[in-house]
């Protein structure tokens, strides 16, 4: 009999397989639902009284040209053939040049001084390494290098095998709520608990101190993980009045999936498949006109249906088919 299970998933990406995941189509890949869910929102329209919408959005007391920020990947150095090519720092100046805040993934302390080198506004994400003082001095270096803030990718302490992850061959660890109030009251600028997905995370995070979250499968690494959005507008409830930054993503390929996000709730959302062919074949120049692209995008469906700024989204607009 023939094990489905087993089959592999030819990758879009180049580079070493598993460097960047790919979607199986599967029933237990959260990013089948993601997209069914995404397209399943619909919109209707308010155009009496509507105009052109202002996109500048405040993050973390700074001032950015849309809420669109560009995602935390990881490596990209590492998958081109073509080696005099950094994307990673092509990709970082793509999103000083179009003034939106950049996130960079997982990257040793010496690649992320040299991704961070000319970089605009940045976030770094960690991941929860075993070994605790790693972490520590992964998040400190980014403080003194400038960056805006800096996080943890909560959603990478389980592994394929059931026990807690490895990557790149370093091990990784469970994560506590005393581990993260120490990784939180270790620098002196906003921290970011990516990847969560549940009202449950949401507080807990907030009660250690963070400042922020990202509601978050981080492409599906939870089997028949439930749609980040579907559960967004629950955990933005259980925040109210938190002064927290709710930040969201899961499958957001257009302007017009930022916007349902936006309207759930999130202040902001993470973009990353949505730029990274263009980033990947054809560099900076192509990134920032991908990014254009979906604001124009965003600010089509904002006028569409009456939203005049980024402070002004309304859930109500949408219906669930």
């Amino acid at each position: 009999m023939e094990n489905h299970d087993e089959e592999e998933v030819k990758s879009p990406w180049p580079g070493p397989k598993g460097m960047i995941p790919v979607t199986s189509g599967r029933a237990d890949d959260a990013n089948v639902h993601n997209r069914a869910y995404l397209d399943n929102i619909l919109v209707e329209m308010r155009l009496i009284d509507s105009v052109e919408p202002d996109l500048t959005t405040e993050i973390f007391g700074r001032e950015y040209s849309s809420p669109l920020t560009l995602a935390a990947v990881s490596h990209l150095n590492k998958v081109l053939p073509d080696k005099t090519r950094q994307p990673m720092q092509e990709k970082v100046r793509a999103a000083k040049n179009t003034h939106v805040l950049n996130w960079i993934g997982m990257e040793s302390n010496e690649d992320y001084k040299e991704i961070v080198q000319d970089a605009g506004d940045t976030i770094r994400i960690v991941k929860p390494f075993a070994d605790h003082e790693k972490i520590i001095d992964e998040l400190q270096l980014a403080e003194k290098l400038g960056a805006v803030a800096v996080g943890m990718d909560i959603d990478h302490v389980p592994g394929e095998n059931g026990k807690y992850d490895v990557v790149d061959g370093i091990p990784l660890g469970p994560l506590t709520f005393s581990d993260l109030q120490r990784y939180i009251r270790a620098v002196n600028i906003p921290f970011v608990v990516k990847g969560v997905l549940s009202v449950r995370d949401a507080v807990k995070a907030r009660d250690a101190g963070a400042q922020a979250i990202v509601v978050s499968h981080h492409h599906g690494r939870v089997p028949f993980g439930v749609p980040p959005l579907k559960v967004l507008p629950e955990i933005k409830k259980a925040l109210r009045g938190s002064g927290m930054t709710i930040f969201a993503d899961g499958s957001l390929m257009t302007g017009y999936d930022a916007y349902k996000a936006l309207a759930l709730g999130a202040d902001a959302v993470l973009i990353g498949r949505g730029i990274l062919s263009e980033l990947l074949k054809n560099g900076q120049k192509a990134t920032e006109k991908k990014i254009y692209k979906l604001n124009e995008q965003l600010s089509q469906l904002m006028l569409y249906t009456g939203i005049k700024d980024t402070k002004s989204f309304d859930a109500s607009v949408l219906h669930f088919n």
